[in-house]
């Protein structure tokens, strides 16, 4: 599996030569290990690889009895695990450090030592959680992983030339044409099916059976619902309820995440601590609202308004239909034909949330409700633009799953909010192209923005 944060960890070695240890954290089954120990076999003489979820005694023995003596410490370590470490050429991997906090803590020794380099992965709730008694090192770099976007999808698929032709004709602002056009939003459909977990994709690869897809999907699932009950101390139900609420909130029209249906009487500032969970286990995208479509979004951000989507849209499909209807009514078939019989806004919002999140935007979205009409307005998503401008630095977006829609919103939108607003965007399923100041892109196009 081919995937981007290979080039970032190349640029973290070539850029700090051992001055500072990375850590590789997200969420479970993205792929963090395998991507971390492929670099460390391609990129460097040598490395060793300490599992903390299944590592001996006497190695993490060496991590409290050694670190005073490193010249004692580094001879252990390569006897122990029989591999030879070369100054400046070898890379030590700590996989699942949140396991063993105290080889986190070592790292700041380690780095001062400048001997080797060190690469962290973990799951970010469970390394946040697992910081009691040590000082968490500042020489640390950290690097966020994703599940798979759509072009690392499309690589694995052996679909290398698309992305780049798509990319020419987002910049220039050129439709791709029916065929093409087709094309990629066939594979845009698989792609929001399969979802963009390594093994699930690795599996859809090699037998497009979308049956074994789905069983990987549930395990993983499972894996999270595990997590849940391990992690999430003395908030396990309400994370648990907030989690399976997830397909049915998305379900409805109006996507703002409504607490009253978690539980009877339930109040947001009872439920603070599950959201936080979820966020930090990053199984979901959250999306808050901006009181105002303005260049200052984090100022405008309201924490008590917000949308939850499912960080990866593949899972979100197996969480919201059981195995059982799944198979009995093919409803994987009818998605790729586009035929299935739900509100298809609920699928196509969440793709788009993963997309812009996958390529570093933080997500708002704007609603404002007011007596008026005319300042009564919902855009599902505003981001910034790259370049800071005294005025226009926001683009709104809007996303239209259907054929036959209405751009209400927007329109109010731009007449109240003119001054703050670049080009508008409306993602839709169509083909590229442009109308009274508008741009409309399709689906695809979504992680360019």
């Amino acid at each position: 599996m081919k995937r981007k944060i290979y080039s970032k960890l190349q640029e973290w070695k070539e850029r700090w030569q051992g001055r500072v240890a990375v850590l590789v954290d997200g969420a479970r089954r993205t792929g963090k290990s395998y991507i971390v120990e492929e670099f460390a076999r391609k990129e460097y003489r040598s490395y060793i690889l300490i599992d903390f979820n299944n590592t001996s005694r006497q190695v993490k023995e060496l991590f409290e009895e050694h670190l005073s003596d490193l010249n004692t410490f580094f001879q252990r370590l390569s006897l122990m695990l029989n591999v030879r470490l070369w100054e400046r050429q070898s890379v030590i991997i700590f996989d699942e450090v949140q396991q063993f906090p105290r080889a986190r803590a070592a790292i700041k020794y380690l780095v001062a030592d400048g001997r080797y380099d060190y690469i962290e992965t973990g799951s970010l709730v469970s390394i946040n959680k697992n910081v009691k008694d040590i000082v968490i090192p500042s020489e640390e770099l950290h690097l966020d992983m994703h599940p798979m976007d759509f072009e690392e999808f499309l690589w694995a698929m052996g679909e290398d030339m698309l992305m780049p032709f798509i990319r020419d004709c987002f910049e220039h602002k050129q439709p791709l044409g029916n065929a093409l056009h087709r094309k990629a939003m066939e594979l845009l459909r698989q792609y929001i099916i399969v979802g963009g977990m390594p093994q699930a994709v690795a599996a859809y690869a090699e037998s497009h059976d979308f049956a074994l897809v789905d069983g990987i999907k549930r395990s993983i699932l499972k894996l999270y619902r595990s997590d849940i009950s391990k992690y999430a101390e003395g908030a396990e139900q309400k994370v648990t309820r907030i989690f399976d609420q997830l397909p049915s909130q998305l379900q409805r029209h109006e996507k703002r995440f409504r607490i009253g249906n978690v539980a009877h009487g339930a109040r947001m500032r009872d439920y603070e601590n599950a959201f936080f969970w979820l966020d930090e286990s990053r199984v979901v995208n959250v999306c808050y609202q901006a009181t105002e479509p303005s260049i200052g979004l984090n100022l405008n951000r309201n924490d008590s308004k917000f949308k939850l989507y499912m960080a990866d849209t593949g899972l979100l499909i197996s969480l919201a239909f059981n195995e059982r209807v799944i198979n009995s009514e093919q409803i994987y078939k009818k998605l790729m034909f586009d035929k299935l019989e739900l509100n298809k806004g609920m699928l196509t919002e969440n793709i788009v949330a993963q997309m812009l999140r996958a390529s570093g935007q933080q997500l708002f979205f704007f609603s404002s409700y007011s007596r008026e009409a005319e300042d009564r307005m919902e855009i599902d998503f505003l981001i910034r633009k790259p370049s800071v401008s005294n005025r226009h630095n926001i683009i709104p977006i809007e996303v239209k799953s259907g054929k036959g829609y209405q751009l209400t919103s927007l329109n109010k939108c731009l007449r109240k909010y003119g001054q703050f607003i670049t080009t508008p965007i409306v993602i839709h399923t169509g083909d590229l192209h442009q109308d009274d100041g508008i741009t409309f892109i399709p689906l695809y196009m979504t992680p360019l923005l």
